[in-house]
């Protein structure tokens, strides 16, 4: 028996890795091991042989198998030794610290839009950044001498001398989307054009580039009143609250009859609160769509009607959100960002604010 417990153990103790050692295994303590076949002797032995080797042999077996274990751990540990030396990676290690990005307020704002206005039955239209002069006021109703069209408020695209072709421009507004949309879709129609606008302007509400969200509706019944349940259900659910408003009568070339509308607010230290209070603050212009401006899309004025909107992306994110500055929007300061922006798993609801 110590031969045995001998032999194995020098065995064991010489493996140079874990396919030796199973092999040793299977030598001493597998179904045809030697130690396996020594106890199967024990049925022809005296009952005093067996008092003396079942006790023996079993003893061998378990000091056999504990070796085995010892000698596997040993065996497992010098090669993570050896691996963690060759390797300049250890990917068991915590990773380091990273910051999370944040959703701009700009995209946050247009998916609060996106989703209320669906909720009514609008859909998304877009369209070119640079766009003619038809598409961005002729069409519109803008005649040549507003000063909308003049170059110190609307960024032109010349073209080279001798070439007489209208110029483009930098997209005033989005209402270029709602004559495309219109020539591609017909009537009735029902849309909204988030995106950016361009207007050479620069101070702490104004910036050259912004954004604008317009929308559109023509039908056959369409009235202002439409109009009015529209946009006060918007401002109820992007605001959180149920907010007044105030239509006052306005002139824009592309809507008739027109309407700025104003929202009751409270301001307080400098800042304003949306829906309390009694004061009021312009948000938006509106109105009825100018018969010629269907007829200019191709849609028969006698026959339909409807209404549009427009209304500055940003702004309404400064007054949701209490941002002080428009300007800060396009700084591409990350501390601004990690302080107004949001984490993508914040999702608008229809009720104003975030599911976070």
């Amino acid at each position: 028996m110590d031969d045995l417990k001998s032999k194995y153990l020098g065995l064991i103790g010489n493996a140079a890795d874990e396919a030796a050692l199973e092999d040793i295994r299977l030598q001493a303590v597998g179904k045809k091991g030697e130690v396996a076949l020594k106890m199967r002797e024990l049925g022809k032995m005296t009952p005093e042989e067996r008092q003396v080797m079942g006790p023996a042999l079993n003893a061998l077996k378990d000091e056999i198998n504990s070796a085995l274990t010892a000698k596997k751990v040993a065996l497992e540990d010098a090669a993570l030794d050896e691996r963690l030396r060759g390797e300049w990676l250890d990917v068991t290690l915590p990773a380091r610290h990273r910051r999370q990005g944040t959703i701009h307020p700009i995209s946050q704002v247009s998916e609060e839009l996106s989703a209320i206005f669906a909720d009514m039955g609008f859909a998304v239209a877009e369209g070119p950044q640079i766009d003619s002069d038809w598409y961005s006021f002729d069409a519109l109703n803008i005649p040549g001498h507003h000063p909308a069209r003049a170059e110190m408020d609307t960024f032109y695209m010349h073209r080279a001398e001798g070439d007489d072709r209208p110029p483009h421009v930098l997209r005033p507004h989005t209402s270029p989307v709602q004559i495309r949309a219109m020539e591609k879709i017909g009537a009735p129609i029902r849309v909204i054009a988030p995106g950016r606008v361009y207007r050479a302007d620069y101070d702490q509400t104004h910036t050259p580039m912004f954004h604008q969200v317009e929308g559109l509706a023509i039908d056959k019944d369409i009235s202002m009143a439409n109009l009015k349940w529209v946009l006060e259900e918007f401002l109820s659910a992007f605001f959180g609250k149920r907010v007044k408003t105030r239509f006052r009568a306005s002139h824009f070339p592309f809507t008739e009859p027109s309407a700025e509308v104003d929202v009751q607010c409270r301001w307080e230290n400098g800042s304003v609160t949306v829906g309390e209070g009694d004061d009021w603050l312009e948000v938006l212009g509106s109105g009825m769509v100018h018969p010629k401006v269907l007829q200019n899309a191709g849609i028969d004025p006698q026959e339909w009607q409807g209404f549009a909107f427009g209304i500055g992306i940003d702004r309404i994110a400064m007054l949701k959100y209490g941002i002080p500055d428009l300007r800060a929007f396009f700084d591409a300061d990350l501390r601004w960002l990690r302080h107004y922006g949001f984490a993508s798993l914040d999702q608008p609801n229809l009720h104003g604010g975030l599911n976070r």
